[in-house]
């Protein structure tokens, strides 16, 4: 790409440079018919009635956005992106490959320009409306890609719009709508740039405190279980950082390990595992959870939080996420 070009390709992919390797985790989740990636994608002509369920893949005029030379191209590629899925199969949808369309919908996630992204997936789920089947379908697409706990493309601030169509779609009664309303309040909570929730903790030696009482430049937020792997993994990779030690060193950042659940003889014989220089705190009465403070569902959890406590990465997995976002608040400081 020409290199006057490069800014625009580069708007798009940047923000997900850290997740791009790990994307096949997504698509194991997608499910799908592998066979399915033996039909060609190019049969256009053909109607929902051709295809078994589970092996019709979208026509996709281009296949990767670094194919992509010029900003008219990349406007055309987004703009026509869903052309090539058909709007009207209603129950006929079920003829899709989920995996491919799982696919499609997390190179549409990478490519958008955040600027646009809520008028662009509101727009989707629009155009989804022509029909119940088709609205369920590709609401479910979305969940995968952008909600579930597994994903690395999980995004609150993408996942809103979706949920907002949803919530006032004529296609949903009441009792349709309970969920995705739910889910809706859960992504309002804690939302980048936003003040984080406060709430307070205990230590182990019973004294209370409060989450916002902490004054460094960055506070990182860890929801975790003891003796869980992943929260194993993530501590090791947080304590390892030179980065963060540094800034640790320095006064400029604390980690909080908050304890969520209700067994605290589990966590207390966990203590003495637990990075000394972190403060660790449990949540007693479990307020965080009944009151909707913080979403819970995927647990280990990272939020960073900024000087004012406005968040800066929420309900994350990645540590080089987190090096990477305080590298950028570094050099406009």
């Amino acid at each position: 790409m020409p290199g006057k070009w490069a800014p625009l390709f580069y708007l798009a992919m940047n923000r997900h440079f850290y997740i791009i390797l790990t994307l096949l985790l997504l698509m194991v989740g997608c499910g799908g018919n592998n066979n399915a990636t033996k039909q060609d994608s190019a049969t256009s002509d053909s109607t929902a009635t051709d295809y078994a369920p589970g092996t019709r893949r979208m026509n996709r005029k281009i296949t990767s956005i670094a194919q992509i030379q010029s900003p008219e191209q990349y406007y055309d590629y987004i703009d026509t992106f869903w052309d090539g899925f058909d709007f009207e199969a209603d129950s006929l949808v079920i003829a899709y490959d989920t995996a491919d369309i799982c696919q499609a919908m997390a190179d549409y996630v990478i490519a958008i320009d955040p600027q646009r992204a809520d008028s662009l997936l509101r727009n989707l789920m629009h155009r989804a409306e022509s029909s119940r089947p088709v609205l369920d379908y590709m609401a479910n697409i979305a969940e995968i890609v952008l909600h579930d706990p597994n994903s690395p493309l999980r995004n609150d601030e993408y996942y809103i719009p979706i949920l907002e169509v949803l919530v006032e779609s004529p296609l949903l009664d009441e009792y349709d709508r309970m969920i995705p309303a739910y889910d809706l309040e859960m992504a309002y909570q804690n939302r980048i740039g936003h003040v984080a929730n406060n709430f307070e903790y205990t230590l182990l030696n019973g004294r209370k405190r409060e989450m916002h009482d902490i004054e460094v430049d960055y506070l990182i937020i860890m929801l975790n279980n003891p003796g869980c792997p992943m929260c194993r993994d993530i501590t090791q990779q947080l304590t390892s950082s030179p980065m963060l030690n540094e800034l640790t060193e320095q006064g400029r950042l604390v980690t909080l390990a908050i304890y969520p659940d209700g067994d605290l003889e589990a966590w207390r014989d966990y203590q003495p595992q637990m990075p000394k220089a972190w403060i660790s705190g449990y949540d007693e009465g479990m307020i965080l959870g009944r009151n909707r403070l913080y979403d819970l569902k995927a647990i280990p959890a990272l939020y960073l939080l900024d000087r004012e406590k406005r968040v800066l990465i929420k309900d994350g997995v990645n540590v080089a996420q987190i090096e990477y976002v305080i590298s950028e608040q570094e050099i406009i400081r």
